[in-house]
């Protein structure tokens, strides 16, 4: 699969700085091979207007995100609201389509790995069917162990092949703060899961300098060879 999957423990984890990073890495080091980006459901105003923004992707905004609905609510609510279906058909179509045409695609999941993609199936379920490489970004705060762990659990229910942990900074954190509230170690001893670095907090979210920079500290090598 030249795919990766980015989720996260829940909404804010950072899903969309790590995203924004390593699209920001490979335009940088690796422009001689095409990138893509989706955001395959999206509900209210957000990503796809963040890398339309930053990035230039050649990418029409349905081809970044195929279903899109107006309330910002989990997609199941969202489409009922409208009097609609969330038709993951479309999703699948333009994901294929997309793979087809670039050498590897950087696809941003909607809320947390147990967030309700339909009123059946959460992120978890969709990565497992659709097998797609994963990796799960985990805040830097009271309790990320236990999410962790907890959401690790939920990828192997639903058979998730979870390349790697990456910990996010969501507020500014200090060594000590970050080595005791998600402490590398125990996480990949608890999870059985490679931890892949630690970003830490970015004042400015739209330094493509930086953010290329700082994914370039993480381990890339298992990211993108899934």
């Amino acid at each position: 699969m030249n795919a990766l999957l980015i989720t996260g423990t829940d909404t804010e984890a950072g899903k969309t700085v790590l995203t924004t990073a390593l699209a920001a890495y490979w335009q940088r080091y690796c422009s001689a091979r095409s990138l893509g980006i989706m955001k395959p459901l999206q509900s209210g105003i957000g990503d796809c207007e963040w890398y339309q923004k930053l990035f230039s992707l050649e990418q029409s905004p349905e081809e970044i995100t195929p279903l899109y609905f107006q309330a910002p609510l989990a997609p199941p609510i969202a489409a009922a609201k409208e009097n609609r279906q969330v038709d993951l058909a479309v999703v699948w179509q333009a994901l294929t389509s997309l793979r087809q045409r670039r050498d590897f695609i950087l696809v941003e999941a909607l809320g947390g790995l147990g967030s309700p993609v339909t009123d059946e199936l959460t992120v978890a379920d969709l990565a497992g069917e659709w097998r797609l490489p994963t990796v799960l970004v985990v805040p830097v705060r009271l309790g990320a162990i236990a999410q962790a762990v907890a959401n690790v659990a939920l990828a192997r229910l639903a058979r998730v092949q979870l390349v790697g942990i990456v910990l996010n900074c969501v507020q500014p954190r200090t060594d000590t703060e970050i080595t005791d509230w998600a402490p590398a170690d125990l996480i990949q001893s608890l999870t059985n899961i490679p931890v892949l670095g630690c970003l830490p907090y970015l004042e400015n979210p739209t330094d493509l300098n930086k953010l290329a920079e700082l994914a370039s500290n993480l381990d890339l090598e298992r990211l993108t060879s899934s």
